[in-house]
């Protein structure tokens, strides 16, 4: 039976700290599904579309990652219904710092009385990427400086181009 873990977030942009826990995933599940999440309270800098297509080709293009064991999806619904759809009881998490810790403990358990079938498993990045925020990737970029370090070659150009 093929193992399925789901990995939302809004990756508003994908960031080496996403790509870690994709790639230590990877090494864990038989197929990840990427849930871009399109809920409309929040001020994407990307709208949803374009999430996509950053997340694909950081993956698929800048990185050669297999296509057959990652999916990339747009969802608006709970994560828990996103589950379901995929035939997953697996929500992965990435954790950053400590201060990470309190907001994705209490979303785990919200999802696991949303259905109790449900685990959450936390991934964390390695330890140079820990740092990395899109928020702060996206504050750098704005004001002109090196972001190489912390997303991939086609991510830049797009984040580039939306600040052109």
């Amino acid at each position: 039976m093929n193992k399925v873990a789901i990995y939302p977030g809004t990756f508003d942009p994908i960031t080496y700290g996403h790509i870690d826990v994709i790639k230590k995933a990877l090494k864990l599940f038989d197929k990840i599904v990427v849930g871009v999440s399109d809920v409309s309270n929040k001020n994407y800098l990307f709208n949803s579309e374009e999430r996509i297509n950053i997340v694909n080709k950081a993956l698929f293009k800048d990185l050669n990652l297999d296509k057959k064991k990652i999916t990339v999806v747009s969802f608006s619904s709970l994560t828990t219904d996103l589950c379901k759809k995929f035939k997953s009881n697996i929500i992965l998490r990435g954790l950053r710092a400590v201060s990470d810790f309190e907001y994705e403990f209490q979303l785990a358990g919200m999802n696991r009385k949303l259905n109790n079938n449900i685990e959450t498993i936390f991934l964390m990045s390695d330890v140079e990427n820990q740092i990395i925020s899109s928020r702060f990737v996206k504050e750098i970029v704005k004001l002109n400086g090196d972001i190489r370090k912390f997303t991939t070659k086609s991510t830049i150009k797009s984040l580039k181009d939306k600040y052109a």
